[in-house]
Formats: structure tokens, sequence, C-alpha cells
């Protein structure tokens, strides 16, 4: 049995905003979150496709 404090987690940081979350864009070396992502994917050269 695991104690509660000895859980490891997989969440990864933003390198943005700082926040631990699990949906982390990490291709291409981001590693921003998601709603950071949508936040800067025009400056970075992103389209959204329809």
């Amino acid at each position: 049995m695991v104690d509660t404090e000895e859980k490891k987690t997989n969440l990864k940081i933003c390198k943005r905003c700082g926040r631990k979350v699990r949906g982390l864009i990490r291709k291409y070396g981001l590693y921003v979150c998601r709603q950071c992502f949508r936040e800067v994917a025009p400056q970075l050269g992103f389209k959204k496709l329809d």
C-alpha cells in the first residue's frame, strides 16, 4: 500500500505560467500548457485549421 505523501505525480510544469498540468504541449520543446499554447500559437506561426 502506498502512502499518499509518497505518491508521485505525473504532472509537468508549464514554462509560461508555471502551473502543474497534465495537458502539456511538449512537441518541438515548447513545454507549455494547452491554455498558454492557445494564446501564443498564432505568434509562434501555428495556424488553426477548420
